[in-house]
């Protein structure tokens, strides 16, 4: 059996190139799952009868569920191995997209969307410790395409969304069409995933004390996962109000943000490969800083879609950089390492979006995408630091 066992990997490994198909297509289905509930959420927001309050407090539901298993996702992942973990968490994430479907009230939506964010999490820890895993095999950056994978996922979903919507489709039959590509792509590219062997040294306790290197890597990602928030969620409300774009033109500021974050997370591993990581984090900070104070200071059509254009390009590769980055450690496993990052990182998309609408509502929103702008400057100053690169090699 072990000898089936060992030429079974050396098949897997043998290929890279179908390892790198396999992980990116792991990527596009969670991001497809994600982006076909957010292309659904005004359909289930009628359907419940939900007032914008309310639909805010159970938007809340998913965040949590992420948060509050961080460290049960690395560890679960850390003893069982990536691929293992995403073939089993990817089928019941698709699953409970389904259920969504058939929610009757808001307690309902509320339970299903904690659970969803509570499987996503693992999807997430395991997905990303099989990119980390695939970088280390190729022995060069190609983090950033993975995630440029999730990027399209996002266009596809809401497409798909779109599509369903206009022939008419109900929300439970367009997430079982979702569901079923989602069995498809596990049942066929699964085997081909990097086999992840459980480390016995990281079995005794779900929690592990954080270290100053991923601590440094978590307030990074923060800072760009929030102005990752604020444009997603408040972008077009800037077009709208700030911009005061024509009402058939609003998305565009939206539309800007996405193609560029997308772009640059394709191109993301050239520009790495080039110039290095440290020096690509600084670039990203001085772009986000840049476009973020652009669209504050001259709130103009043209220009705030060139300004968004410059926050997408700022923002598309520092997430997969510092997953990278974390997955590199040494010291811990991969899959701890990154549910260590994400714990704090995805602070940002929890906080930032909520942060910049109390702001709003004192001064403008203006004055809240002034602060954001900040946090570009501040990931500059973090990823200048030395020792955050030289204790991760």
């Amino acid at each position: 059996m072990k000898d089936i066992a060992h030429s079974t990997e050396e098949a897997i490994f043998s290929n890279p190139q179908r390892i790198r198909i396999a992980v990116s297509l792991f990527f596009f289905c969670q991001g497809l799952a994600f982006s076909s509930w957010a292309s659904r959420i005004p359909m289930i927001m009628d359907k419940l009868h939900l007032s914008e309050a309310q639909l805010g407090t159970i938007l809340l539901m998913l965040p949590i569920g992420q948060l509050i298993t961080m460290p049960i996702s690395g560890k679960l992942v850390t003893t069982y191995g990536s691929a293992k973990v995403m073939r089993i968490v990817a089928i019941i994430y698709a699953l409970i997209l389904c259920s969504i479907g058939f929610a009757n009230n808001i307690y309902q939506l509320g339970a299903i969307l904690l659970s969803f964010g509570i499987v996503g999490n693992m999807c997430n820890i395991a997905v990303n410790t099989q990119g980390v895993a695939a970088e280390k095999m190729y022995k060069r950056s190609i983090m950033s395409s993975f995630h440029g994978a999730w990027s399209i996922a996002g266009f596809t979903g809401a497409l798909i969304g779109l599509l369903t919507m206009n022939l008419g489709i109900d929300t439970h039959i367009h997430f079982l069409i979702i569901f079923c590509l989602i069995v498809i792509n596990t049942w066929i590219n699964y085997p081909h995933l990097i086999p992840g062997k459980g480390d016995p040294q990281h079995r005794s306790s779900f929690f592990t004390k954080p270290e100053s290197s991923m601590i440094q890597l978590g307030i990074i990602g923060f800072f760009s996962m929030a102005t990752e928030g604020a444009m997603f969620d408040w972008s077009g409300v800037y077009f709208k109000d700030i911009v005061r774009a024509p009402e058939n033109l609003i998305i565009v500021g939206y539309a800007s943000f996405m193609v560029t974050m997308a772009i640059g997370r394709f191109i993301g591993d050239w520009v790495i490969s080039r110039i290095g990581r440290k020096n690509t984090l600084q670039i990203s900070g001085i772009l986000m800083f840049t476009g973020m104070i652009l669209s504050v200071v001259f709130p103009d059509f043209w220009v705030c879609t060139a300004a968004f254009m410059l926050v997408g390009i700022g923002v598309a590769c520092n997430v997969p950089t510092v997953y990278s980055l974390a997955g590199q450690n040494k010291k811990i496993p991969s899959g701890v390492a990154l549910a260590m990052v994400s714990s704090i990182s995805y602070l940002g998309f929890l906080m930032g979006p909520p942060m910049i609408g109390y702001i709003a509502e004192i001064f403008n929103l203006q004055y809240s995408f002034g602060l954001i702008a900040f946090f570009g400057l501040f990931m500059l100053i973090m990823s200048s630091r030395l020792s955050l690169f030289k204790e991760i090699k």
